[in-house]
């Protein structure tokens, strides 16, 4: 018998709560998001993230410290080599990283960008890191000339192909970043995923459309998810949830269009009746403001977030479980344009909380995982500690 009948889990995405004790290794020294911004904001608006406990983790400018947190509360350090999204997902719900994926600060190799013209008979324009707004004004009008494939990355391990939907149609560029998948699917590679990036307009007034599609790489081994949708429970994937896990262990997937979409789409899920949980990212502090490093809109987005927040709490049941996380840092004010390894924050609610207190210090992000499997009395992940006793 379930604890927690259902378990609704957000990944605040990159919002890190400090340089992880390897920081240095991944040339983090210094990292510090929330910090970074909170200082930025001259203070941080987040009244419900307080009552939960986000500064008795550790001190945030403008979050007061609770008296009587209505969370259990604590930071987690990643044990995965590496500080991408994938790595941090796939480690929440069960898996050991060793390998890192791939970057490509100086743009993809020759061989494959051939590679890629040949099977798809169209030129490549770009191959370079950029952000998706300012490759679009560079290249948009050249491509809508020639009918050459954007490709450009970040600093993530991503391929992403951008092309206009007047010019070439949704079907062929999903085929398009099909074939682009297979070829990145060679261990030289090792791409985490490939982005389909549809756009619309005209030169000078380019808009991206709600069509990207991610083609990632499976997991490389069994999640708690699988295990879960094995044994007939619900997962319930919001946002990049299904595209970061390739669908895997997923049962039904709910697409959004940013951070309040996403939150809109969490609290539907929560008049659903289901058993098992409801996953969601909040893709937006990162990819809008952390890569941006913009640390104005990454602290208006939290504050956002926490307006949303009494929505959620509200919604609860007695036998329904909440987990605030996040997945890897990625500090605005810090160098490059890179995630940073930094710890993450865990605040884990439940009705029954009378006061919130500390919890150890988890030594992987797997511990989440193995505190879902835990509860619901399925087969434990290879890695992670239960929590589960701690939070009663």
């Amino acid at each position: 018998m379930s604890k927690y009948n259902r378990v609704f889990i957000i990944v605040l995405d990159s919002v890190g709560i400090g340089e992880a004790p390897d920081a240095e290794k991944f040339n983090d020294l210094g990292a510090d998001t929330l910090g970074h911004i909170a200082e930025h904001m001259k203070g941080l608006h987040m009244p419900n993230m307080a009552e939960l406990g986000l500064s008795n983790i550790r001190e945030i400018q403008g979050v007061q410290k609770a008296a009587n947190p209505k969370a259990h509360f604590t930071k987690m350090q990643e044990a995965s080599n590496g500080k991408d999204t994938m790595t941090g997902h796939w480690e929440i719900m069960g898996l050991h990283i060793e390998q890192p994926f791939q970057t490509f600060p100086d743009g993809f190799p020759d061989e494959l960008i051939q590679e890629l013209e040949s099977r798809t008979g169209r030129k490549v324009i770009g191959n370079k890191p950029a952000s998706g707004t300012a490759i679009l004004d560079e290249l948009g009008q050249e491509h809508m000339e020639t009918g050459a494939l954007i490709v450009y990355t970040s600093a993530d391990s991503v391929l992403q192909i951008a092309a206009h939907e007047n010019v070439i149609s949704i079907e062929e560029q999903y085929r398009i970043c099909e074939i682009a998948r297979e070829l990145t699917l060679d261990e030289k590679y090792m791409v985490g995923r490939v982005i389909a990036r549809p756009f619309i307009g005209q030169p000078g007034a380019f808009e991206r459309t709600s069509n990207r599609h991610d083609y990632a790489l499976k997991p490389f081994g069994k999640t708690v998810m699988n295990t879960l949708k094995d044994e007939n429970y619900d997962v319930l994937a919001i946002g990049k949830i299904s595209d970061i896990y390739d669908g895997e262990g997923v049962t039904k997937s709910i697409r959004t269009k940013d951070n309040e979409d996403g939150m809109t789409k969490l609290v539907e899920s929560m008049d659903m009746e289901f058993n098992g949980i409801s996953f969601l990212n909040l893709v937006d502090f990162d990819a809008k403001y952390g890569h941006r490093r913009d640390p104005q809109g990454y602290g208006e987005a939290l504050e956002a977030f926490d307006k949303r927040l009494p929505e959620v709490l509200a919604k609860l049941r007695q036998d329904d479980l909440l987990i605030i996380t996040a997945d890897h840092g990625n500090d605005p004010v810090h160098h490059g344009t890179d995630h940073t390894r930094e710890y993450v924050p865990l605040l884990v609610h439940h009705k029954g909380i009378e006061v919130g207190k500390e919890l150890p210090l988890r030594q992987t992000f797997a511990d989440i995982g193995a505190t879902v499997a835990d509860n619901f009395n399925v087969e434990l992940p290879e890695n992670g500690k239960s929590f589960l006793h701690e939070i009663e």
